[in-house]
């Protein structure tokens, strides 16, 4: 009370905006990011002082290249963004650069890519950056605007997303937060690493309140030397195959229990990629004397690099599959995109077991209403509580891979193709779904030509699974005492209903 009599509301929030530990107390550490703003000098990280650059190694170029959000893809923008004022949304527009265009590291740094030991099999994923958060241990607060120093193999990822702008949080708020990689090439002397990264931005600074700016993910591959002394090729992005893949959220107030809206967008390109292989800082000839970078002509030395022959690879997608399921243990089921759902369906006389959402399933995206929100609980109806809990335990996984295909899928992609009159029966499927969904998430059972048999909205599920199961009143969706998880149990029961009711149709 003291400190709020003192600073007041906006005071006290950016005060505890720095105030990690919550102890009312500014140590230097938490004061740092103040203390660079106002004098504009960032001092070299502690942990940054462990990397001693070898001046004869390798250096990489690396450039970015970013469009900016298009605004007109938020759904706040339907209604002109009204109610919203434009200082929340000034970070968001300002952006419409990269940070830094171009940036020129060591080689060595990549050394953080590299697979430990016991993972040296193609597709054998293992965490770069490890994910600390699940649903059990809560998230970590909206109400911050600078990120904490990254230590070890966090600096790399934060070096390189620093090219964007500058103030990457390599470790999200929400679960699955953090880096995966596997190997997708082996030669005698390179790899290829796919990895995939769940990181986010600030966007705003005081005295504005925090703008949080998601991508779905980034991901990309390095090829590198197994000793990191060389850099071949390095590529990251945020992929843009889909049409929504950035999760935004913004504050309204000084406090953490404050009114944060929330909306969704698309981000046309976020990439950065090698100009050309790592090339040496300094050049010895044969003498070992150091040499001009350039002929007596004045053009830059051109380097030759031997081609690489690989002896073991697995194609881009199977990789990113694998990344896609250390990120996601729910993903060990396919979903398949929609129509080809029902295709496989109708091949293998199965049933579709649909997800439709407003935001994405297997994305670092957060699908939620726009209430007021708690920084420490999973919010009602949305994806990510699915994925986290019920999509990812065993019995349901078994009984989704055995009876069911399955496939999730954005509300406006299904309105693009139900308004899409060229393939009548793909607009057919789209309008059964869109005709039982309500916001933010429906879970839906259908035959293979698109007839619903059931459905039930996310936010309605987790109503009853949070209810004692004497109060529950419908037998539909009544507890079984083989599981203590009601969840689990609850939505077992809700896809052996859809098999009991697509009966008469399955046996005609």
């Amino acid at each position: 009370e003291l400190a709020l009599k003192s600073l007041g509301n906006e005071g006290l929030f950016l005060f505890s905006s720095l105030d990690t530990n919550n102890d009312l107390y500014l140590s230097p550490e938490e004061f740092k990011p103040i203390a660079e703003k106002l004098t504009g000098v960032a001092p070299v990280s502690e942990f940054e002082e462990e990397e001693t650059p070898d001046p004869s190694g390798e250096t990489l170029s690396i450039v970015a290249k970013f469009q900016p959000l298009v605004m007109e893809t938020m759904t706040k923008s339907k209604d002109g963004f009204l109610g919203i004022s434009h200082v929340a949304l000034s970070g968001l527009r300002n952006w419409t650069a990269p940070a830094a265009p171009v940036s020129v590291l060591l080689a060595r740094q990549f050394k953080a890519f590299l697979p430990p030991k016991n993972k040296l099999d193609l597709g054998d994923p293992w965490w770069i950056i490890p994910s600390e958060l699940n649903i059990f241990t809560g998230y970590l607060s909206n109400n911050r605007f600078y990120p904490p120093p990254p230590r070890g193999k966090e600096i790399i990822i934060h070096r390189l997303l620093s090219m964007f702008h500058p103030r990457p949080f390599v470790k999200t708020r929400f679960a699955p937060q953090g880096a995966v990689a596997c190997i997708q090439a082996i030669s005698t002397f390179y790899y290829t690493i796919a990895f995939r990264i769940h990181a986010e931005f600030q966007l705003n600074e005081p005295p504005d309140f925090p703008f949080w700016f998601s991508p779905g993910q980034f991901t990309g591959h390095i090829i590198l030397s197994k000793d990191a002394s060389h850099v071949r090729e390095f590529k990251l992005f945020v992929p843009n195959n889909r049409s929504l893949n950035v999760d935004m959220e913004w504050l309204y107030g000084a406090s953490e229990s404050s009114n944060m809206e929330v909306d969704i967008g698309y981000l046309p390109q976020m990439e950065l990629e090698s100009t050309g292989p790592s090339i040496p800082s300094v050049i010895h000839d044969e003498n070992g004397n150091v040499i001009d970078s350039r002929d007596p002509s004045g053009e830059p030395i051109q380097f030759v690099f031997e081609e690489i022959t690989w002896q073991q690879k697995i194609p881009w997608e199977e990789a990113a599959q694998k990344l896609e399921v250390a990120m996601y243990p729910f993903k060990k089921v396919s979903y398949l995109p929609f129509t080809q759902a029902f295709e496989r369906a109708k091949e293998e006389k199965k049933l579709v077991h649909s997800i439709l959402l407003w935001g994405a399933l297997d994305d670092h995206q957060l699908q939620k209403a726009n209430q007021p929100l708690s920084a420490s609980l999973p919010v009602p109806g949305s994806g990510r509580t699915l994925r986290e809990t019920v999509l990812e335990s065993s019995p349901i996984l078994a009984l989704l891979n055995e009876s069911f295909i399955s496939s999730w899928s954005l509300v406006k992609e299904l309105e693009e193709l139900q308004s899409n009159r060229e393939n009548e029966f793909y607009s057919k499927l789209a309008d059964l779904h869109l005709e039982k969904y309500n916001f933010p998430v429906e879970m839906i059972i259908c035959l293979p030509n698109g007839t619903v048999v059931h459905h039930i909205n996310a936010n309605h599920f987790l109503d009853i699974t949070s209810m004692k199961p004497e109060d529950v009143e419908s037998n539909i969706f009544s507890f079984s005492s083989n599981f203590e998880d009601p969840s689990t149990a609850t939505y077992l029961q809700f896809l052996k209903e859809g098999l009991q009711r697509a009966k008469p149709y399955l046996q005609t």
